[in-house]
């Protein structure tokens, strides 16, 4: 089984923190949703046989409002279709870029209490995942690429 990577670890946190603060930023989230939704026992959809896909799905219902509350939109979705470069095995279930008009929106979402109680269904979804902030460049001729 690979590393599950599910929630930023300390030094992690820290480090997306001590960035700056007042810059929108973009999160590119890659996602691998386990066979089975695991929700701690006491949880009500414990023994529901719920997917992985399933509870990711309520995770994103009860979590949107709070996410469009601090400014956070969807600028990007797609499909993983094959890993061209990387490690064969990788896939992915969700692909998309979650755009904040700060890393302060980010914050705030992610200690809101609404948030704290819906983000139980995205750890109980997720087997792994990569949560990768990302400056964006005002067009791609700034870049060099494409």
């Amino acid at each position: 089984m690979t590393d599950r990577h599910i929630d930023p670890e300390r030094a992690q946190f820290d480090a997306f923190k001590a960035l700056p603060r007042d810059t929108l930023i973009h999160m590119l989230n890659l996602v691998r949703f386990r066979d089975k939704a695991a929700y701690p026992d006491d949880h009500p959809l414990a023994g529901q046989d719920l997917t992985g896909a399933e509870a990711y799905r309520r995770y994103g219902t009860e979590s949107g409002a709070v996410f469009r509350r601090v400014g956070g939109r969807i600028v990007w979705t797609g499909t993983m279709e094959a890993m061209v470069i990387g490690p064969a095995s990788e896939r992915w279930d969700a692909v998309f870029i979650a755009e904040y008009p700060n890393s302060g929106a980010f914050m705030e979402m992610v200690t809101d209490p609404g948030y704290r109680t819906a983000v139980v269904h995205r750890q109980a979804a997720v087997e792994t995942s990569r949560l990768i902030r990302c400056s964006p460049k005002a067009s791609r001729s700034e870049t060099g690429f494409g």
